[in-house]
């Protein structure tokens, strides 16, 4: 199984304007769930600590293969989603690998390419 995690600052010069710019991202996502051939899972969380290094939101998703994150990266909806918030988004950090193995310590993993 293959883990994806994103995390984004969003635009927004309030707490109000972020929570609100958040609330954007998080709908959208949400709405990929169901709609993409191998994901299994899909969660979007938003940050409550409001500490000043935190990300605003946060994507997690788990695909069956390296294949299916691949086509996801691709995906028309997919594409959509994450084109549509367009500048909203400021700082973008991701994270892609091999969840539920025991890969010791000295396992190197290939990179993925998938954006989010």
């Amino acid at each position: 199984m293959i883990r994806h995690i994103v995390m984004w600052r969003v635009r927004g010069d309030t707490p109000a304007e972020r929570e609100t710019a958040s609330n954007l991202v998080k709908t959208k996502f949400e709405a990929l769930r169901g709609r993409i051939p191998g994901m299994l899972h899909l969660e979007v969380g938003l940050d409550y600590s409001r500490v000043d290094y935190a990300c605003d939101v946060v994507l997690v998703t788990e695909f069956d293969s390296r294949g299916a994150l691949e086509a996801y990266a691709c995906h028309p909806e997919h594409l959509r989603v994450r084109n549509e918030p367009g500048d909203l988004r400021i700082a973008r950090f991701q994270v892609d690998y091999q969840a539920g193995a025991d890969l010791g310590s000295d396992h190197t993993a290939e990179p993925l390419d998938a954006k989010a």
